[in-house]
């Protein structure tokens, strides 16, 4: 990160320096997009006027903080360029404004400077304050008096556990954590020791581990599973006051029974489920039985049954986090207490994978202030809502921009010029999108221009500015791939299915979600061919 820059006598020439990283494994993609929007390889920012400066660094972050989806959906669009890509996106990009602004203010070289970045930091945290109530949340939230929480809370304070949050049963979304005073940016609401993160380093000094280690091509986090499975049943564990706290089913996509599993047929959600339990099952059967015929009195048969296997991969799939320990080695950890924060698509706390080395602590710090009250929330990552569903078992609250519908396109290969670096296509809800006019309509300006090269007639000159033949077989294009998937998914008003149980109830909220993109589609389809049809009337 590159501080303030003084580069003369004039207060207008005090800058921050913000990079593209060339380790970035998107970065091409990202240069092509900064220059099309005209930053240079050194994107330069003077604070002569916050307003402008403000501007111009967060249009740049934006595109420096994407991630592949953000950047498929974005395009290259110089006249109408976008301005937002996902809050997830937004917070990142404002957080890391203000990450330039404090380590700048530590080597400010005048106090004019310092004026300047301060004046520039408070624009910035009033954006984020705003911008989080937008989507400030507005659950009926009980404070939890549980025992198992409360001693699961004791013994972490003994342990070193710092926090500000007290866990509370959410309405919708069962346990969470709220804070219990107004917090602001850059405050610490969590902190967890490493000496009780339970990690790989734990199988290693159990009594399994020379049996584990002689086996082929088993990883860290399969040992995890396994040692977790007997541990949760150890009344001496270390960790018995977590363990009393998990549930006795998580309920995820892949606890869903036969009705559910019917509900879903012809979408991603039953493709993913389907899919993972066949793969869950697979590990399953080479595993357990083995160890438990040769090795019984270590893998004893009662903690090793399919069942206790299942809950065992929901346990790792929906609490685990990937951290980063004092010794720079990234491990698949659990992490008490932190698991019972919930997932938002406008998250509190965006980064919290590194434990600190000078306090051996994971931190969790705001990236937007929380109130006294509301629920503290986290980000599980940049997920759809058939992941979520199927590896934590809930459907997210919003618009998911992650929600995505993979493309298998049978057209001819686009030409090879270069115009086109991607290899797979997807589309999402239109509604997502700020520009339903021609030649956009809403649909990812990726895949028209992917589709317009494919499809286009070789004799037609590539200096015309709409080509309405090459649109509408793009747009008829795409409604033939999309409307056979709308037939598939079936009525919607299905008598069937008045008192669901849980899990058929939440097949069909995710397979009405994905109704409504796929008649997004097909309706932006619909509005562009009549946009071309009244451009061609005007010129008869």
């Amino acid at each position: 990160m590159d501080s303030v820059r003084n580069m003369g006598n004039s207060e207008q020439e005090f800058s921050l320096l913000l990079t593209l990283s060339k380790e970035d494994p998107l970065y091409e993609k990202k240069r092509k997009l900064l220059d099309a929007r005209g930053f240079d390889h050194d994107i330069r920012f003077f604070l002569s006027s916050s307003r402008a400066t403000f501007k111009s660094f967060i249009s740049a972050a934006r595109i420096i903080e994407m991630d592949e989806a953000e950047l498929y959906f974005a395009g290259v669009d110089v006249l109408q360029p976008v301005d937002f890509y996902s809050p997830t996106n937004e917070l990142k990009s404002l957080n890391s404004l203000l990450s330039h602004i404090d380590f700048s203010l530590n080597s400010a070289l005048s106090n004019k400077m310092e004026q300047l970045l301060r004046q520039l930091k408070g624009e910035t945290m009033d954006v984020i304050r705003v911008y989080g109530d937008k989507n400030r949340d507005e659950a009926k939230i009980e404070i939890c008096n549980c025992r198992a929480e409360n001693l699961l809370l004791q013994w972490g304070k003994e342990h070193g556990l710092k926090t500000k949050l007290q866990i509370a049963h959410v309405e919708g979304a069962g346990r969470g954590a709220v804070a219990v005073e107004d917090l602001t940016i850059g405050d610490t609401v969590l902190e967890i020791p490493e000496s009780i993160i339970i990690s790989e380093e734990h199988v290693y000094v159990s009594e399994m581990f020379e049996i584990l280690k002689r086996m082929d091509d088993i990883s860290a986090e399969t040992m995890l599973l396994l040692w977790s499975m007997k541990e949760r049943h150890n009344p001496e564990s270390k960790f018995k006051f977590y363990f009393d706290t998990l549930p006795k089913t998580f309920n995820t996509g892949l606890d869903f029974g036969v009705e559910a599993l019917t509900a879903l047929e012809g979408t991603l959600l039953f493709d993913e489920i389907i899919q993972a339990k066949e793969h869950l099952r697979s590990q399953y059967d080479t595993l357990c039985p083995l160890l438990c015929r040769d090795h019984p009195d270590v893998f004893q048969p009662e903690f090793y049954s399919w069942d206790q296997f299942l809950w065992a991969c929901e346990l790792w799939y929906s609490n685990s986090m990937k951290v980063i320990f004092t010794d720079g080695k990234l491990r698949t950890c659990l992490v008490p207490f932190a698991g019972l924060l919930n997932h938002s698509l406008c998250p509190h706390v965006l980064h919290y994978g590194r434990v600190t080395s000078s306090t051996k602590s994971l931190k969790f710090a705001l990236s937007r202030p929380c109130r006294g009250g509301d629920q503290c929330y986290l980000s599980y990552g940049n997920f759809s809502s058939s992941h979520l569903i199927t590896f934590y078992g809930f459907l997210p609250k919003g618009n998911n921009f992650y929600d995505v519908i993979p493309m298998e396109i049978d057209v001819p290969q686009a030409d090879d010029s270069g115009n086109h670096d991607w290899t797979t296509h997807m589309v999402r809800g239109t509604w997502l999108s700020s520009n339903h006019e021609i030649l956009n309509y809403g649909l990812p300006p990726t895949l028209l221009n992917y589709l317009r090269s494919a499809l286009k007639d070789a004799e037609q000159p590539k200096d015309s500015n709409i080509n309405i033949d090459n649109e509408r077989e793009v747009l008829e294009t795409l409604y033939s791939i999309f409307n056979p998937m709308m037939e598939g998914h079936g009525d919607p008003d299905n008598p069937h299915w008045e008192s669901p149980s849980w899990d058929v109830k939440l097949a069909l909220e995710y397979k009405d979600l994905e109704r409504r993109i796929i008649s997004s589609v097909l309706q932006s389809c619909l509005t562009g061919l009549e946009m071309l049809q009244l451009i061609e009337s005007k010129h008869q």
